[in-house]
């Protein structure tokens, strides 16, 4: 895995709400679609350009071109599912950071899919079963519902009655989305930097690089059957949490148990956005569990849930958390590397001479490059927030602000940035802080972040000179 360079801007995504038969798995055609992004919005650019000079009212015309090109960003990558969904599923956790300026059209594209997306046809569910489960595969089911509930990148799942009787969730890989995956990414990541330029400031290739890192992984589901069932162990009986068991697994079907009476987080945030104060509690209190499940699953599961996003954590009646999806995750079998601890802990008592030492030592800044304490410092200030303080409270407003100091191009702190890197071993684990976060934006929730640094993250507590 290459190494990541700073900084993480704005993520994004889109999706589709129609029906499609199949994945187009010829690359060609799915080039021919993602080509349509950038030309209609051009198209659409140049019609506002003309309007404009024969008098129309600028933000009326603005509007529309923003709820325009939000509508095509949505249907296009949406039908293409692969990596073209993938992508914007990566993306999606960051929606509170997209500027006011894009108003509402981009924030419903990029929250329409966290938990649905165009279905396949039972016809070829039937034959993915009969190809994973074998022929008979109706002989372990006392019940399959066709109409699937739920979908997402590349599988879609059905509510079922196993043999025995347990409610189960069976997630049936698309067929053609391994192949339509990797075609997607070889043409996003050539695509980068224009995309990058449909919301200014964006800098989506960090994104892509970590999802064609880990490609292979996630498209086979007995590498997420295995995950999910160390997960399921650790966490078994847990006051707080749970994770679904495993019933089956196959390279492209994984059957686990279902979860009655569970309340997306998309639907909270909705609720948070429609009665802020009456659900304060509730958002934080979400919060505070998706904080302590993230941080506390290393220690005790070997793993890091790495796909943060509203549609994998869901609510409880009984007032558990409930994680789902865990095709990527990141081993941490002796759980968060020391160093993290210790580079907060130099950050929180701003002893920045020695946290940029530490940077230079042990390869977060690119070889060659030369940056200075100060240089540190004054790149790090927008982002330590959460740490100078025992709780805090994450908003759109405070994600967005930091997004507009990180995308200044213009700026010293671009400049440092341009030498710093994110080490290959720490990709996943900043994805997951930066998803989490950007989930405690669209919440507007306050957590006690330090908290869950100080009891989780080994390096922290042993580097504070301050009691």
């Amino acid at each position: 895995m290459k190494n990541i360079q700073f900084p993480w801007h704005i993520y994004w995504y889109v999706g589709h709400d129609g029906d499609v038969s199949e994945i187009v798995s010829r690359r060609s055609s799915r080039n021919a679609k993602l080509a349509k992004i950038p030309l209609g919005i051009a198209g659409r650019a140049a019609v506002g350009f003309g309007r404009k000079l024969a008098g129309g009212d600028k933000k009326e015309i603005n509007a529309e071109l923003n709820q325009r090109a939000a509508e095509q960003l949505f249907a296009v990558l949406g039908e293409l599912k692969g990596g073209a969904m993938k992508f914007g599923q990566a993306l999606s956790v960051m929606e509170a950071a997209v500027p006011e300026e894009f108003g509402e059209h981009y924030r419903e594209a990029l929250t329409k899919l966290q938990a649905a997306a165009p279905p396949m046809p039972a016809a070829a569910v039937h034959r993915q079963l009969d190809q994973q489960l074998g022929t008979g595969w109706r002989q372990r089911f006392k019940h399959f519902d066709d109409e699937p509930t739920a979908s997402a990148s590349i599988g879609q799942v059905h509510k079922a009655e196993w043999s025995d009787g347990r409610i189960v969730a069976v997630k049936v890989q698309y067929p053609g989305a391994d192949e339509a995956l990797r075609a997607d990414l070889k043409t996003l990541n050539r695509m980068a930097g224009m995309l990058g330029t449909l919301i200014p400031g964006a800098d989506v290739k960090p994104v892509l690089a970590e999802i064609s890192e880990r490609t292979e992984e996630e498209l086979d589901y007995r590498i997420e059957g295995g995950h999910q069932r160390q997960f399921a162990k650790a966490f078994d009986g847990h006051a707080r949490f749970l994770v679904p068991k495993v019933v089956a697994s196959a390279p492209k079907v994984i059957v686990t148990e279902w979860l009655d009476n569970a309340t997306p987080i998309s639907k909270i945030i909705n609720q948070g956005n429609a009665d802020p104060a009456g659900t304060v509690e509730l958002r934080n209190r979400v919060a505070g569990l998706m904080g302590e499940f993230h941080f506390s699953s290393p220690a005790i599961a070997g793993l890091l849930h790495a796909d943060p996003h509203p549609g994998n954590f869901m609510m409880l009646e009984d007032g558990r958390l409930a994680v789902i999806d865990y095709g990527a995750c990141a081993p941490l079998p002796k759980g968060f590397p020391p160093i993290l601890g210790e580079m907060v802990a130099l950050a929180v008592e701003e002893r920045f001479d020695e946290l940029t030492e530490l940077m230079h030592t042990n390869g977060w800044v690119i070889p060659g490059k030369q940056v200075s304490h100060q240089e540190i410092q004054d790149y790090l200030r927008p982002f330590t927030d959460p740490i100078k303080t025992e709780t805090f409270h994450f908003t759109r407003r405070w994600m967005q602000r930091v997004a507009g100091k990180a995308t200044d191009i213009s700026s010293a702190e671009m400049k440092t940035a341009r030498a710093l890197q994110l080490p290959a071993e720490h990709v996943m684990i900043f994805r997951v802080l930066g998803g989490s976060i950007g989930i405690c934006a669209q919440l507007d929730a306050e957590l006690p972040f330090m908290k869950l640094v100080q009891d989780w993250v080994p390096g922290y507590l042993e580097n504070r000179r301050a009691s």
